[in-house]
């Protein structure tokens, strides 16, 4: 086994699957709203367009602290600061119990927004700290198939969780919360004994393997500076920058758009809340496969830009297309086609920023980009509760979301002509 082989197998066996696990603890207490909401709304008395409010109202705080939380983490480590943000956001996801209406709902999810600000960004970040530029789509899909997963086993876990009404004086929804806050407190001491900020740090890397790695993504970064280097407030500002925030927007609308609602449209069908919740799972197994088998296709490749349109076409398609079948499993079979175009966008995506930056800019344009896409978070449920409301279905509310995906998939059609993103740097070895 060559000095590549084996340095990129004990980076990815080391921190991916840790990496992993954070991520699906993280977007479980993000979306196990959408799972309480079968039973949350009517007992607090919550309308459609208060609970698409609340569940978006997270991300306008999480916009408004992304960027700092991100600059924070360049300048105190990854290891402190993701510990930093998993105790804060476990300690008030809990806090989700105790709602008792519409204006506690709205200021605990605010709370949870400000608090998880930087996390994800902040691995994207980190990964680029670790894996050169031909291994990035394929380490993202792996990494961010935990968000596809935390539906498919969030779905069953919270099903079982919600049948444990009047334990501890509980609703079945607010025992819920509590007990899946309680893994992000844990893990939080994990990550300070875990994680390692930097190749040089790594004591379990050889002195041959930290060389090789830290001699690779530093003949990478400067590539990437010889070609154009951005400062922090250029990278903000940069016209590539915000238009990857406006494809991201696109992509994630339809992502917490539906996520949040999936278990009350399945509901429709007729089902109890336990079939109701594993059948909602099914598109997010098919995300699963989107996010890993797309990421390792793109670097096998090495091509992005296709990759990235065809997956958002099957966003679009997938998401309009429901809204045209009237039969629940076809309804579902364009409901998972899109699940596997929004969850196969997002590795190939998270390639293309850190093709053109480096160094603090890219902590605060990652960060501009997560930030400013994740605005669509509220976007995405505020219209379809709102529509819920309007309409007294879910057809115009999924509709809007596809518009969104369709101008994601224009402006990455119109990116004119760039080597940082129309294709990686070939590594020798293939996919593992």
């Amino acid at each position: 086994m060559d000095l590549e082989t084996r340095t990129m197998r004990k980076v990815t066996w080391r921190l991916v699957p840790f990496l992993i696990l954070c991520y699906f603890i993280a977007f479980l207490d993000r979306v196990n709203l959408s799972f309480a909401a079968l039973t949350m709304n009517k007992d607090l008395g919550i309308s459609a367009t208060a609970y698409g409010q609340a569940a978006g109202i997270f991300f306008l705080s999480y916009f408004l602290f992304e960027v700092p939380s991100n600059l924070a983490l360049a300048k105190f480590g990854a290891r402190k600061w993701i510990a930093r943000i998993m105790l804060s956001w476990g300690i008030i996801s809990g806090m989700m119990a105790f709602v008792s209406g519409d204006l506690s709902f709205l200021v605990v999810r605010f709370l949870l927004g400000a608090a998880e600000a930087g996390f994800f960004p902040g691995i994207i970040f980190y990964m680029m700290l670790w894996f050169p530029s031909a291994y990035r789509a394929r380490i993202a899909g792996l990494f961010m198939a935990a968000i596809p997963l935390s539906s498919v086993l969030g779905a069953p876990l919270s099903s079982y969780l919600l049948g444990f009404e009047g334990l501890w004086g509980l609703h079945g929804w607010q025992v819920m919360f509590v007990v899946e806050a309680v893994p992000a407190v844990l893990m939080s001491v994990f990550v300070l004994r875990f994680l390692t900020d930097r190749p040089a740090d790594a004591a379990w890397l050889t002195g041959e393997e930290r060389a090789w790695l830290a001699e690779r993504l530093v003949q990478e970064e400067r590539q990437r500076v010889s070609a154009k280097h951005y400062s922090v407030v250029q990278a903000l500002l940069n016209p590539k920058v915000l238009a990857l925030s406006l494809v991201y927007f696109g992509n994630v609308a339809c992502l917490y758009g539906t996520s949040f609602f999936l278990p009350q449209i399945v509901k429709q069908f007729g089902l109890s809340n336990t079939d109701t919740l594993l059948v909602s799972a099914i598109p997010y197994v098919v995300g699963v496969a989107g996010s890993i088998l797309w990421g390792m296709s793109s670097d096998r490749s090495g091509e992005r830009k296709g990759h990235l349109l065809f997956a958002l076409a099957l966003a679009v398609l997938g998401t309009a297309g429901s809204t045209l079948l009237p039969s629940p499993t076809l309804k579902m079979v364009a409901l998972s086609v899109a699940a596997f175009g929004i969850y196969g966008a997002l590795p190939v995506f998270w390639t293309l920023p850190t093709a053109f930056l480096s160094g603090a800019a890219a902590a605060g344009g990652i960060a501009v980009i997560n930030a400013l896409g994740n605005v669509s978070g509220y976007y995405g449920p505020g219209i379809m509760g709102f529509m819920k409301d309007r309409t007294g279905g879910f057809e115009a509310g999924l509709l809007c979301l596809a518009a969104a995906g369709a101008v994601a998939f224009v402006i990455v059609l119109a990116l004119t002509h760039d080597a940082s993103l129309e294709r990686a740097p070939q590594s020798r070895q293939p996919a593992e």
